[in-house]
């Protein structure tokens, strides 16, 4: 288990792990949509040269109205969510930094990479990262609380990170909305819109922070297919509002499935789940021998997330999780 907890999506050293499992490999260790959008992609003529500056203008502009943020220049397009938090850290520059957690591991590992010392109490910290909904437990902050957070660490010149890449199953506006001076917000399409290889993300913050992040980035961050599908998406409301209330029922199915299989639910949001068993690592290893992979984790070893299975799949798991009828 130890090498598949850092994170979801380990699916190649799954299958290398378990070469003799059964296939197609379900992966079910990551949030990621299993009903994707039906996305457009770019236009030959697009592939072939660079992106405009016009076109990624659009992108942010359909981006930021699905997340209730008008200014554009409060809005920066990036390749995945991941490379913003990545980014993020190396230019604020903190000395201090507390990860609310349990929480991605990619947030601790990106400040402590940037040389920020991890704290454990708020008053140490000079940058607080939270995940809203949290990842993997589905914990919620209110608006008030974060802004209430946000005011106490700018007043001694702090920073609030908040990572809302689960956020786009809420109909709720990005905490970024409220145009805080030290707040940051990430958000991930990928993730929604069931298209994480597009890798598309994006920064929320005060414009001369995204700016200077805008700088360091450089010119074409972004593909040709990704702006096609994100404009896209963005703008298409209903789509967005089917499903969410698909992901509900969805969510609400795999509650059962876990249930009847023994599991307890402990956490989740709409597009994962997580449960807990005594035998959690056997169940583990016993998934994966059946092609199906889940995210473990070391510290928690009771633990186990699950995303949603494609509607096709959902008799397997629940053949594999020995709960079939």
């Amino acid at each position: 288990m130890q090498g598949f907890s850092s994170h979801g999506g380990q699916l190649a050293a799954a299958m290398r792990a378990w070469p003799d499992a059964p296939t197609p490999w379900i992966d079910l260790s990551t949030g990621i949509n299993p009903r994707p959008y039906p996305a457009p992609r770019a236009s030959p003529g697009a592939r072939r040269r660079l992106p405009f500056r016009e076109e990624t203008a659009s992108l942010e502009a359909a981006a930021g109205a699905a997340f209730g943020v008008g200014d554009p220049d409060r809005i920066l397009a990036t390749p995945g969510a991941e490379s913003a938090l990545r980014l993020l850290p190396r230019y604020l520059g903190a000395e201090t930094a507390l990860v609310v957690g349990p929480t991605y591991a990619s947030h601790a590992d990106a400040w402590s990479g940037a040389g920020a010392r991890l704290v454990d109490l708020e008053e140490q910290a000079a940058v607080v990262v939270l995940v809203n909904p949290n990842n993997p437990d589905g914990r919620v902050h209110t608006q008030d609380d974060l802004l209430a957070l946000a005011d106490r660490l700018a007043a001694r010149g702090g920073w609030l990170v908040v990572d809302e890449s689960f956020a786009d199953v809420s109909p709720e506006p990005s905490i970024a909305a409220q145009h805080h001076r030290r707040i940051v917000a990430l958000r991930s399409f990928g993730k929604f819109f069931g298209l994480a290889g597009l890798r598309l993300g994006f920064v929320l913050g005060p414009p001369d922070l995204v700016r200077g992040l805008r700088a360091r980035q450089g010119d074409w961050p972004v593909s040709a297919d990704a702006l096609a599908a994100g404009t896209a998406a963005y703008a298409d409301a209903a789509w967005s509002a089917r499903t969410r209330a698909r992901l509900a029922r969805d969510a609400s199915w795999l509650d059962t499935v876990l249930i009847q299989a023994g599991f307890e639910i402990v956490g989740g949001a709409p597009l994962f789940r997580l449960a807990a068993a005594a035998d959690a690592p056997h169940r583990f290893t016993s998934l994966c021998a059946q092609g199906i992979l889940t995210r473990p984790f070391i510290d928690q070893p009771t633990w186990l997330r699950f995303g949603l299975p494609p509607q096709a799949e959902r008799r397997r798991v629940q053949i594999a999780l020995g709960c079939a009828a």
